[in-house]
């Protein structure tokens, strides 16, 4: 579904992204981790073009989203994005943000969009804080109700970065418990994350980051069991020490 081409990227003299070649699958996990400031969250910024490229391509279906003949609001569209400080709209409902995209961007008749929004409210076990605004939720309800917002615009593909690392740590459980369901459910999805439990029990493979590079992806079983490289070795060491 995805398609990395030799894809490079550079903020000023730093480069964030160097040669990054790899795929994802239809209805294929994804979790990239790796130390801060490894490139994880510039690389997903790239799928939906928050983060311009400089060299290479990235494919989405077969199509070269960093072409200037790509229609920019249509390609977001298709890309439900959770980002890490939630970004809800303070001075609507629960309801209403997860309303205003299908409304505006897919001509939705209000009804129909309160429907469907009801129905993702219910799926991350929010239904009953509908009429709740941002500031009258939890972390963990917030960022739950920032996931139904991206699945009301009905996208083939989910990003998240880092949708747990603002929250609470009693507060992780419930997200990526929703996050879990998704992936059960067939959905496509690129996780940035550093909650390694996550990572061994719902994804397909784990991709391994330093220094703008994919160094390593393999399996979950392979990946925390037997690391092949050595900057990898070291990262999981640190973890469980």
């Amino acid at each position: 579904m995805i398609e990395f081409d030799q894809v490079n990227k550079w903020f000023g003299g730093y480069q964030a992204l160097a040669g990054i070649s790899e795929r994802v699958g239809r209805g294929e996990v994804v979790v990239v981790c790796g130390p801060s400031g490894s490139g994880k969250s510039t690389l997903i910024r790239t799928v939906n073009r928050l983060e311009p490229i400089h060299s290479g391509r990235i494919l989405l279906d077969g199509i070269d989203i960093h072409s200037r003949s790509v229609d920019l609001d249509r390609h977001r569209a298709r890309i439900g994005f959770v980002f890490q400080q939630f970004n809800l709209f303070p001075h609507l409902t629960a309801l209403q943000n997860c309303t205003l995209a299908p409304m505006r961007l897919r001509g939705l008749k209000r009804v129909q969009a309160e429907e469907r929004a009801m129905v993702l409210l219910e799926r991350v076990g929010l239904a009953h804080k509908a009429h709740a605004y941002p500031s009258e939720l939890s972390g963990g309800q917030q960022q739950r109700v920032a996931i139904a917002r991206a699945l009301a615009m009905e996208p083939p593909l989910m990003l998240f970065d880092e949708p747990t690392s603002a929250l609470d740590p009693e507060m992780v459980g419930e997200v990526l418990q929703v996050m879990r369901s998704l992936a059960q459910d067939g959905m496509t999805m690129v996780c940035v994350t550093h909650e390694m439990g996550f990572a061994r029990e719902v994804a397909d493979r784990v991709w391994f980051m330093d220094a703008g590079s994919i160094l390593e992806q393999a399996r979950p079983d392979a990946f925390f069991s037997t690391p092949q490289h050595p900057r990898a070795q070291q990262f999981l060491a640190d973890i469980k020490r």
